[in-house]
């Protein structure tokens, strides 16, 4: 098992790599203490007609520079294959502000290809190439120097395998003309503001069921003092409130650090310094901001006019659909995509695409009456009217 650990080590193996079709890649890193991923090792692979290699590579020795690998990245000749890419890609992205290109995502691959919703790795590994996989070092500490047999044969095994995995997966979209439908699905992930995050932003990734304008303000302004004191000092949100805090802190609307000691969701770091600090100054900007600048969400979904009838029919429609073209339910549609169509909403994203191929187009047929659905035996028929 070769652990390449300088520059130049990299950069032969890369020229090598540079040469075929394509390469593997994995990723091992901690963030349980950290805002961002702390990258400690990066797995490579490649299968040409000279030849085949997998190597590990350690980011955490200062010998070695990256800069080979991200040239790689950029090699518009070569197909990077990552199974469930999005942290390995922001990983990449954080650090130099590249993202592989062209990439393939055998996760996404295989859910088009009839392996079900969100599969996982070992899953493929055992009904592609027929192996079995070793998980007992999945959760050991890669930062730990030095890394033991255990784990360097777990780290190899997952670039080794995916080579078959992402073999057999473009040869079966090749043949069944998806290609296009992976294509379409890689855009968010390959999209750079998929891993912007930006501390205006951040309270809409929490769960409230109050729709006040004032109580959301100070949630917004509570959410974006921590992800901006998170990223400042590269710690975890959570290590500086967590959301039931924010919540509680929305409610209460504590003025001084007396009524914050009351909180009892607060960390108890945060009722002191500069977070206690931040709370009070956020809180206050949530109960001062102007009335036109409070923030507001749109109805959710349950208060739609959703036809129930129509909705049924459209989960019929979409069961009858992912039978005939063996792609995961979820991956055409959400139940939420279902009751906005049978509320007449339009701009949903199981109508547009490749989606609207295989579901979308009779879904709007079915809503306008120009279809009906039977049963035959255990298949559902589609007929005109």
């Amino acid at each position: 098992m070769k652990t390449l650990t300088t520059t130049e080590e990299l950069a032969a193996f890369c020229a090598e790599a540079a040469k075929c079709d394509y390469v593997t890649v994995d990723t091992e890193f901690l963030r349980e203490r950290t805002y961002y991923s702390k990258l400690c090792l990066v797995q490579l692979a490649y299968r040409g007609d000279f030849g085949e290699d997998a190597v590990l590579v350690d980011p955490l020795v200062n010998t070695l520079d990256l800069a080979p690998l991200y040239e790689l990245f950029q090699n518009e000749a070569v197909v990077k294959v990552f199974h469930a890419a999005r942290q390995d890609l922001e990983i990449f992205y954080v650090d130099k502000g590249i993202i592989p290109s062209p990439m393939f995502d055998t996760q996404v691959a295989a859910m088009v290809c009839g392996f079900g919703e969100q599969v996982g790795y070992e899953t493929l590994v055992r009904k592609i190439p027929k192996k079995s996989l070793d998980k007992t070092s999945r959760f050991t500490d890669w930062s730990r120097r030095p890394l033991s047999d255990a784990q360097k044969t777990y780290a190899l095994a997952d670039v080794t395998h995916l080579r078959d995995i992402y073999e057999y997966l473009a040869e079966r979209l090749r043949k069944t003309g998806r290609a296009k439908w992976v294509s379409e699905e890689l855009k968010t992930l390959t999209a750079p503001e998929t891993y912007q995050v930006h501390p205006e932003d951040a309270w809409l990734r929490i769960k409230t069921r109050t729709n006040s304008g004032r109580f959301l303000a100070v949630v917004r302004e509570l959410a974006r003092f921590r992800e901006f004191y998170a990223q400042s000092n590269d710690v975890p949100r959570s290590r500086v409130m967590k959301d039931d805090a924010i919540l509680e802190l929305a409610s209460t609307k504590p003025a001084n650090m007396q009524d914050l000691g009351r909180s009892r969701l607060l960390l108890r770091e945060a009722r002191k310094g500069e977070i206690a600090d931040g709370i009070l100054a956020a809180v206050k900007a949530g109960v001062d901001c102007a009335q036109e600048n409070l923030p507001k969400v749109e109805d959710p979904r349950e208060k739609l006019q959703v036809n129930p009838a129509l909705a049924d029919l459209l989960r019929v429609l979409l069961k009858a659909k992912t039978e005939e073209f063996d792609v995961a339910q979820k991956l055409i549609a959400s139940a939420q995509d279902l009751d906005a169509i049978a509320a007449g909403q339009r701009d949903v994203v199981a109508l547009k695409g490749w989606r609207k191929e295989v579901f979308g187009n009779d879904a709007l047929r079915l809503c306008d009456g120009e279809i009906g659905l039977a049963a035959k035996g255990s298949k559902i028929k589609i007929f005109d009217l």
